[in-house]
């Protein structure tokens, strides 16, 4: 039966309200949870279908707010790409350099992801104009990280702020080959480097402080690029103007979202679930990692290769979780599920310390201040740091009337720590979960059992 504790209430046409009232003798969550598709993946497999020659077919794509605004930027500069679901879409591209200039100005919505990578492929059209915009979340991030490579590769970008906020206004150039050392580890940025120069004579290389998530290198190698590795640098060379063929794309779920549920079942006495096709790319996997210092008992099963990314089965279930530094060069491999972890980190005996984390304050939202701010409201604990956060756990956390700040990871992490609080909780905006995960909140019903 669905849960009677967990409900939407409307605001108006464009805010939701999620209320959670946990009974007061406990809850647990069992079963089996299928997550969405990888987003980081189902944006590449739109963008890389949409300019390679012939036909891409795509199974798994999430089909959040973000994937969604990259495939209306797409078919709005000539890509025919299939209506979005998760069994089957159908690209067919135009082909590398044959991106037509759109009629009207680019809108990447929330999406960062569809505007930084974007952005390398469009300054790399010679003669072409192409305007780009989003949301007034997007519009408050920064772009300098990608406008900055791109300018010295030759692109002409304009926009507000020296060229660091959307709107961007790009003229494509005949752009040349350069060597970028990256001063963040950002796959973003990474990305966007390695999209202009498909477009590039000679070899362009990104170097980076440490190793960001490498789901464009290997989809850009399945698509038919010359890529060059290093590991050992954290380097990655491409050769431009290669040949890329459709190809098909199964998307695995997406470790982000699972990290709610490996956090939910970790915190919730009594728990336990089994989370199925779970992609565990190394580059990913650091939140299981630092679950692992903190001794949650999650067990990885039927581990296997989905055409060309490593994905599992991950059974979790309720343990006393122990405090633990999380910073370095992890930091990057779990950038998104910082959040959670705080949540995690709520519930843990000890102080756990996350740092090297000032990347966060310039996602959707400050996401280090508005957790600070959004935990402590509950009871927890918690310090905001300048690169991160401090938590002591063990406080008795009590439902408060929260705010999402329009942030889907801040949403869904609110919601998995209400479920262990005493009474009823109040988030705020909390439709924004639907910008990675359409149907968390009917997920969040099914799994809870009295």
């Amino acid at each position: 039966m669905p849960s009677p504790f967990v409900k939407i209430q409307d605001q108006d046409n464009q805010s939701q309200d999620l209320i959670i009232v946990p009974p007061s003798s406990g809850i647990a969550l069992t079963g089996t949870i299928a997550i969405p598709g990888d987003k980081s993946i189902s944006h590449r497999a739109l963008m890389l279908g949409a300019i390679a020659e012939g036909t891409t077919i795509i199974q798994g794509l999430l089909l959040g707010e973000d994937p969604l605004s990259t495939a209306r930027c797409f078919r709005a500069m000539g890509a025919k790409i299939s209506q979005l679901n998760t069994e089957k879409v159908v690209v067919k591209g135009v082909g590398l350099g044959n991106l037509k200039e759109p009629s009207y100005v680019l809108n990447a919505g929330n999406s960062g992801t569809t505007m930084r990578l974007m952005l390398g492929l469009l300054a790399s059209h010679p003669g072409k104009f192409f305007a780009v915009t989003g949301d007034k979340s997007l519009r408050s991030r920064p772009m300098s990280r990608v406008v900055e490579p791109l300018t010295q590769m030759g692109a002409t970008i304009w926009g507000r702020e020296n060229n660091s906020l959307a709107p961007l206004a790009v003229r494509g150039q005949k752009l040349k080959a350069i060597h970028y050392l990256s001063p963040v580890a950002s796959a973003q940025v990474k990305s966007c480097v390695l999209l202009a120069g498909l477009m590039t004579e000679g070899k362009t290389t990104v170097t980076e402080p440490a190793l960001s998530r490498d789901h464009s290198e290997r989809m850009l190698q399945a698509f038919g690029a010359e890529l060059e590795i290093n590991p050992k640098t954290n380097s990655v060379t491409i050769t431009g103007q290669p040949t890329l063929k459709g190809q098909t794309v199964i998307v695995p779920g997406d470790i982000s979202s699972a990290a709610f549920w490996l956090v939910a079942a970790a915190i919730v006495p009594g728990s336990e679930l089994l989370i199925t096709n779970v992609g565990i790319n190394p580059t990913r996997t650091g939140v299981l990692e630092a679950l692992a210092m903190m001794e949650a008992d999650i067990v990885q099963e039927n581990e296997r290769v989905v055409a060309g990314e490593p994905v599992a089965d991950l059974r979790v279930k309720h343990s006393q979780l122990k405090a633990c530094t999380i910073g370095g060069e992890i930091i990057p491999r779990l950038i998104d599920e910082v959040p959670i972890l705080a949540v995690a980190a709520a519930f843990a005996e000890g102080t756990t310390v996350i740092k090297d984390a000032q990347e966060l304050r310039v996602k959707e939202s400050d996401r280090l201040a508005v957790m600070a701010t959004e935990l402590g409201k509950m009871g927890a604990q918690i310090t905001e740091l300048p690169d991160g956060l401090e938590i002591t756990g063990g406080a008795t956390l009590t439902g408060a009337d929260l705010d999402s700040f329009t942030d889907h990871r801040i949403a869904m992490s609110l919601a998995i720590a209400a479920l262990n609080a005493q009474g009823s909780t109040t988030i705020h905006r909390a439709e924004a979960a639907s910008i990675s995960y359409p149907n968390f909140v009917d997920t969040l019903k099914a799994a809870i059992s009295e």
